[in-house]
């Protein structure tokens, strides 16, 4: 039979705000749309996301443009 998983499992533990810090002009057109698929395209907006590895990942893909404000 197969396993539930659980949250833990999932990597859905909590959520983590991202605010843009850095405009995306003259950046290469994947950080922008790395920036745009984290539901970023101005300055100094905030999102909360649920804190997944996809997530994460965007977020290590462009840690020059953005700064984590809360993970909880």
């Amino acid at each position: 039979m197969a396993e539930k998983k659980s949250k833990k499992q999932d990597g859905a533990t909590g959520t983590v705000t991202v605010e843009q810090v850095r405009s995306a002009n003259r950046k290469p057109k994947v950080q922008r749309e790395t920036l745009i698929g984290l539901g970023l395209n101005k300055m100094h907006r905030r999102r909360t996301l649920k804190d997944t590895p996809q997530v994460r990942g965007m977020i290590a893909k462009i840690p020059h443009l953005v700064r984590v404000v809360d993970e909880s």
